[in-house]
């Protein structure tokens, strides 16, 4: 499977990388620092200088050529402006979007975040926090408004370095009983992802995800009949 990743150097994408290659699949990583293109390579993946912010969707759809799936792992991160949350984690996911549907790539998964539904409090509606919540929730809205996408949404909780355990708990949101907050490690996130990308019935669901006492492939197979869009 050739697996084209917004993203590509982040700390999701690169352990996805490197999950992909050792299964035998083809990871490409879309990066914006040519400086980058070593790290990606290490992790089994073909690197490829986009810079989200800048490219058009069809030069971006060109790079999206035979690809079977594109995953958006892209994120301002901490630090960054108000601003960048707009174009990174909201316009950046629509663009990708925009290029896969050009390229004829049907399959899309996008890494968002837990608890985006809820609004932030009164006295922190300016923040960056907020402004990324609302970015994440703007870029879920269209993506699942769109009739071109194959989507699955996966909202981890909060992330960790620590190694993988191998076990999550994962199921849609809104689900009973609920999933509930917590951690998970981003190996454990990538492993979903990998299952996720197997597993075609999960298309049009919205999934929460933290640790848990479950194999990632069980968990993703488990979801067979819970795929409702929500």
């Amino acid at each position: 499977m050739r697996i084209v990743i917004a993203g590509g150097h982040g700390k999701i994408a690169l352990r996805l990388e490197r999950q992909a290659a050792a299964r035998g699949d083809a990871p490409v990583a879309l990066i914006r620092d040519p400086g980058q293109s070593d790290d990606v390579r290490d992790a089994g993946a073909e690197p490829v200088v986009a810079d989200l912010e800048a490219i058009g969707s069809g030069e971006l759809a060109q790079h999206l050529t035979g690809a079977d799936a594109v995953v958006f792992a892209a994120g301002a991160g901490p630090g960054s402006t108000v601003e960048r949350k707009g174009t990174v984690d909201r316009d950046a996911a629509l663009l990708l979007a925009d290029a896969a549907a050009a390229a004829g790539v049907r399959r899309y998964l996008l890494v968002s975040a837990m608890n985006i539904d809820s609004p932030p409090a009164p006295e922190d509606d300016d923040s960056v926090w907020a402004h990324y919540l609302r970015a994440k929730k703007a870029a879920e809205e269209a993506l699942r408004a769109r009739g071109d996408l194959g989507l699955t949404i996966l909202r981890p909780g909060r992330l960790t370095d620590d190694p993988g355990t191998g076990l999550v708990r994962l199921g849609p949101v809104g689900g009973q009983p609920p999933v509930g907050y917590g951690e998970v490690t981003r190996d454990d996130v990538a492993a979903v992802l990998l299952a996720l990308l197997d597993a075609p019935a999960t298309v049009g669901a919205v999934l929460d995800l933290v640790g848990g006492t479950v194999p990632p492939a069980q968990a993703v197979a488990a979801l067979s009949g819970a795929n409702a869009p929500r």
